[in-house]
């Protein structure tokens, strides 16, 4: 299956996953606005979520799914040597992740001391983010043994099952938004909508667990869960995810670094940071997350057959399916952000003035959108080899900028400067990702595909000016009746998809090959830029 379909395939159930979101997070903002419980909550979700997305997605993905696919399709392996690897390692994780969750969630007060000190300041925040964050950790053991199986499945090109996951997540999440609201009926008090939404989370990891263990099962895999034991590729494992826990992880550090900073300033600056961050993560989580689950197991296989010409190809590839989504979505976010923010988000609790200071966040942090997917391609590139010391380093040094740019922008210019750090740091780290990777010769950046690159940005600027004119036209209809909201949007969205496809069409932007794999259902000839 081609890098094109792969990307299809789970860029497709993710914007499922992602529309589900926004209703998760248009019904937050409106029921909790952006106070008190709203921040509690906000931190309460994103710890189990960072860590998981740090440990589990991160690190253990990136170093697992190369040593299983070896194990799977090397000389000496197979499926049953392959079946005994994840086993041995399914025995041990287990247990890692149960110590861990018990340890965090005893220390929780400390933990949330450590991020939000500040919550200390306003009367029963502190005491409600320690108590949310208790009932919701539990789902970072859940989903953690939920990423395990998605990567295993992935190895085998089965991608479905692992995009389709988080659904359930936001299926639940609305249903505990929902019961949580008439709940407050009763009690009148945002806490209960709080707890609600906490405890949802929880039953989300369960329901996404047994359904990943009836996926894995039905593609014929069978795990036996024994007494730990430490066998040398259990600990070669270990030994890779330590570094890449680090190296993997840059975005997600950073997501705890802007929350220690966004609790300093003033009471919802959380709230409207995390949602403005939702918008950010749209086309982050369908093209980036996309290519980076679909690139690591065809690039390892590439790189141990010993074929650096069509790794260096796939990886070409990428860069430019990467630069033709996210050029057009970042400019398009930049210009329409108040639309977005204000059809979306206001209403209810949540007022204009938040939804203003919304805005201006996600113009910040979507200048670092096409880093933050370039980064899923070319942090492979040294995992697939097993090097991940080298990603280490380059995210020490740029989380280092980080936190100094964020003490000299945050009480100057408060929660947007801190969204602009962000994307500022996100930007270095993937120049300095490509840098060593071209010294090193394991990519390198084509005349051939730096002219594609060009003319995408030719049809951007394009499409960038058709959606400057036509704001001002339709921002009366984007706080008005539901009707007004979506078909102003959807003029919007509209407009600037056909008038970018259209002049990318024309002037070269997008290699017609490329147009044929994602219609057809047989791989079309394979796209070459790394000519």
């Amino acid at each position: 299956m081609s890098l094109v379909r792969n990307v299809g395939t789970i860029g497709g159930l993710t914007a499922v996953s992602r529309v589900f979101g926004f209703v998760r997070d248009m019904l937050v903002a409106r029921v909790l606005g952006a106070g008190l419980a709203a921040d509690a909550w906000q931190l309460a979700f994103t710890l189990p979520n960072t860590f998981r997305r740090l440990f589990a997605e991160g690190a253990f993905s990136v170093a697992f799914v190369p040593m299983y696919t070896r194990r799977l399709h090397g000389e000496d392996g197979g499926e049953e040597a392959a079946d005994r690897f994840a086993g041995d390692v399914l025995s041990v994780f287990v247990w890692v992740l149960l110590g861990f969750s018990a340890l965090a969630m005893l220390a929780m007060p400390g933990i949330v001391w450590l991020l939000a000190r500040e919550y200390q300041a306003v009367p029963g925040k502190f005491e409600l983010a320690v108590s949310l964050s208790r009932v919701t950790f539990p789902y970072l053991l859940l989903v953690s043994l939920v990423a395990m199986l998605s990567g295993l499945l992935n190895a085998r090109s089965r991608f479905a099952p692992g995009a389709f996951v988080p659904v359930l997540l936001n299926i639940l999440l609305i249903a505990g938004v929902v019961s949580g609201y008439y709940w407050r009926q009763d009690s009148g008090s945002d806490v209960s909508v709080a707890y609600a939404l906490a405890i949802a989370l929880s039953a989300a990891g369960v329901a996404q667990l047994a359904y990943m263990a009836w996926a894995t099962r039905r593609a014929g895999v069978r795990l036996r869960v024994t007494w730990p034991r430490f066998t040398p590729d259990v600990r070669r494992l270990g030994m890779l995810i330590l570094p890449a826990t680090f190296g993997a992880g840059i975005y997600q550090i950073s997501q705890l670094v802007d929350t220690f900073f966004a609790t300093s300033l003033p009471q919802g600056s959380l709230t409207l940071l995390k949602l403005a961050d939702r918008l950010n993560q749209m086309p982050l989580g369908i093209f980036g997350i996309a290519l980076g689950t679909a690139i690591l197991p065809m690039l390892a296989r590439h790189i141990q057959g010993g074929d650096m010409r069509e790794a260096q190809r796939l990886q070409a590839n990428a860069v430019e399916v990467a630069t033709l989504l996210t050029l057009p979505a970042a400019a398009a976010l930049a210009i329409c952000a108040p639309a977005f923010v204000t059809a979306f988000f206001v209403g209810g609790k949540m007022t204009l003035a938040n939804g203003a200071i919304m805005a201006n966040i996600v113009v910040a942090l979507v200048c670092g959108l096409p880093a933050y997917v370039l980064v899923k391609v070319f942090q492979p590139a040294f995992f697939s080899r097993e090097d991940t010391r080298t990603p280490v380093w380059s995210a020490a040094g740029t989380l280092a900028v980080n936190i100094a740019l964020n003490f000299y922008v945050v009480p100057r210019y408060g929660i947007v400067g801190l969204a602009a750090a962000t994307a500022f740091t996100a930007t270095l780290n993937v120049a300095v990702l490509y840098v060593v990777l071209q010294l090193r010769g394991w990519f390198r950046f084509t005349a051939k595909l730096g002219t594609r690159i060009a003319r995408q940005l030719v049809a951007t600027g394009v499409m960038s000016a058709a959606l400057w004119v036509l704001m001002p036209l339709l921002a009366p209809f984007f706080g008005g009746s539901v009707i007004e909201r979506v078909l102003s949007l959807a003029v919007l969205v509209g407009v600037g998809v056909a008038v970018f496809f259209a002049i990318a069409y024309v002037i070269g932007a997008i290699d017609r090959d490329l147009l044929a794999q994602l219609r057809r259902r047989r791989p079309a000839k394979p796209v070459d830029l790394a000519e």
